[in-house]
C-alpha cells in the first residue's frame, strides 16, 4: 500500500506540471500516426490487389499527408496566438468558397454516393474537413470579442451570428450528403455554447431543434434509416443491410486478447468494407486484438485529457474556446467512428483522426493538434516553466557530468607552484 500510494503520488505530481498537457498532446499524436500509418498498410492490402495498385500505395499516399500534416502543425504552433485570429476570416470565408465549389456539378467529385471532394488531379480535397478547423477559430473569436464587450449577457448574442454561420456550413456540407461531418460540427457548436456558459433552458432548446432536425434528416433518407436500424444488431439479415456493421463486430471477435498479428486479419479480405478509413478500429481490433484497441482508446483518452488541461490551464477567452472546441473535434469525431465500428451507434462515414485513412482528415486534424500545441506553450504556467527550463537543465547536466568527467578525465599533474608556496623540487 505505501509503495502504491508513493506511486500515486508521483503520478499526481507527473499530472500537474505545466508543460504535461504539452506532451501528451505531442505524444499521443505521434503514436496514433505510427500506428495509423502501419493499419493503413496492413488493411489495405484487400484493394491493392483487388485493383492491382503497388503494395504500398495507400501507405505512401497517407505518409504524404502526415508529413505535410506535420509540417503545417509545426508551423500553427509556432504562430503566436494572435496570429491565429488574424487567420480566422480568409480561412472561413476559402472554406465557405470551396464548400460551395464542391456543389457545383463538374467541379465537385463523387466518391460512395457523396459529393464532398474536389479533383486537383494528382489529389482530391474534401473542404469539410476543413470547415471544422473554420468554426474552431471563428467560433472561438467571435465569442471572445463578445465576451471582451460584455455582450454575452444576451441570449441574441450568445447564439447570432454563432448559430446562423454553424447551420450556412452545415447546410453547404448536407449538399454534399456527409452526415456524419455535420454531426461533429454540431458537437462543436454545442461544446462551444456550453464553454460560454450558454442558460440551460436555451442550450437544452437548441439541442432540441437539433435532434429534431437530424431525425428529419435520418427518416428522409432510406440508407442512413437503414443504417439506424443497424445499431445493436447481431444476426445477419436476408437483405444483407448490416454486412459492414455485423462484419465490424465479427473482426473483435476474431481477434481475442492479443490478436491474430499484424497483417494476418482475414476480415479485410472482402469480407469487411472500409477497412483502411471507415472501419480501421475493427480491423485494429482482429490484428492487435484487446490490447491494441485499450491501446488507442488510452491514447485517445490522454489527447482529451491534455485538450481540457489547456482549456482550464489559461484566462484568454481565445485559448479556452479554441482549446475546447479543438478537444470536442477530437474526441466527438472519434466517437462517432469508434461507436459505428462496435455497432453502438449508426455507421456514419467519419474517419478515426489522425488514424484512418484519409488525407484531408489527416491535414485538418494535424492542424487541430497544431493550434493545441500552441495553446499548451502560450499559458502562463507553461510560459514559467519553458523560461526557467534552459537553466535548470543546464545546471542538473552539470552536476550530473562533472563527477563522470573527473573519473574518466583524472587532473593532470602541474609543475606550476602555487604563487607564495612552499618551494618544491622540480621533477
Amino acid at each position: 500500500m505505501a509503495r502504491a500510494r508513493a506511486f500515486r503520488e508521483r503520478f499526481a505530481d507527473l499530472l500537474g506540471r505545466p508543460l504535461t498537457p504539452y506532451y501528451l498532446i505531442l505524444g499521443s499524436t505521434l503514436l496514433l500516426v505510427v500506428l495509423g500509418l502501419v493499419m493503413v498498410f496492413s488493411a489495405s492490402q484487400n484493394v491493392v490487389v483487388e485493383y492491382g495498385l503497388p503494395i504500398t500505395f495507400f501507405f505512401r499516399k497517407q505518409l504524404v499527408a502526415a508529413m505535410l500534416g506535420a509540417a503545417l502543425a509545426v508551423v500553427l504552433a509556432k504562430m503566436p496566438v494572435r496570429l491565429h485570429r488574424t487567420i480566422v476570416y480568409p480561412l472561413l470565408f476559402g472554406v465557405v468558397a470551396a464548400l460551395v465549389l464542391v456543389a457545383i456539378p463538374g467541379i465537385g467529385t463523387k466518391v460512395n454516393g457523396n459529393r464532398n471532394w474536389i479533383s486537383l488531379g494528382f489529389f482530391q480535397i474534401q473542404p469539410s474537413e476543413f470547415a471544422k478547423l473554420a468554426l474552431l477559430l471563428w467560433g472561438a473569436d467571435l465569442l471572445a470579442r463578445k465576451q471582451r464587450t460584455h455582450m454575452l449577457d444576451q441570449w441574441k448574442h450568445l447564439l447570432v451570428p454563432l448559430v446562423p454561420g454553424t447551420v450556412v456550413l452545415m447546410m453547404l456540407i448536407m449538399i454534399g450528403g456527409d452526415m456524419g461531418t455535420t454531426m461533429v460540427l454540431v458537437a462543436m457548436l454545442f461544446g462551444l455554447l456550453w464553454m460560454v456558459g450558454a442558460p440551460l433552458r436555451l442550450f437544452g432548446a437548441t439541442l432540441g431543434i437539433a435532434v429534431v432536425a437530424c431525425t428529419a434528416l435520418i427518416i428522409t433518407v432510406p440508407h442512413r434509416l437503414d443504417r439506424l436500424g443497424c445499431v445493436g444488431v447481431t444476426k445477419p439479415d436476408p437483405n444483407l443491410n448490416c454486412f459492414q456493421a455485423l462484419h465490424g463486430l465479427y473482426a473483435f471477435a476474431a481477434g481475442g486478447p492479443f490478436g491474430s498479428g499484424l497483417g494476418a486479419g482475414v476480415e479485410k479480405w472482402g469480407q469487411l468494407p472500409e477497412a483502411q478509413t471507415d472501419f480501421i478500429f475493427a480491423a485494429t481490433g482482429e490484428e492487435l486484438g484487446l490490447v491494441g484497441t485499450l491501446s488507442v482508446l488510452a491514447l485517445f483518452a490522454a489527447l482529451g485529457y491534455a485538450g481540457i488541461r489547456v482549456a482550464l490551464g489559461t484566462k484568454d477567452p481565445f485559448v479556452r474556446y479554441a482549446a475546447g472546441a479543438a478537444t470536442t473535434w477530437i474526441m466527438a469525431q472519434a466517437v462517432v467512428n469508434l461507436g459505428s465500428a462496435l455497432g453502438l451507434l449508426p455507421i456514419a462515414g467519419v474517419p478515426l483522426p489522425l488514424f484512418s485513412y484519409g488525407g484531408s482528415a489527416m491535414l485538418s486534424a494535424m492542424c487541430a493538434i497544431g493550434v493545441l500545441l500552441c495553446f499548451a506553450r502560450s499559458t502562463p504556467a507553461a510560459k514559467a516553466a519553458l523560461a526557467a527550463r534552459p537553466r535548470r537543465l543546464r545546471r542538473g547536466a552539470n552536476a550530473r557530468l562533472r563527477p563522470v568527467l573527473a573519473r574518466v578525465l583524472p587532473r593532470r599533474k602541474t609543475t606550476v607552484r602555487r604563487a607564495g608556496g612552499p618551494k618544491r623540487r622540480e621533477r
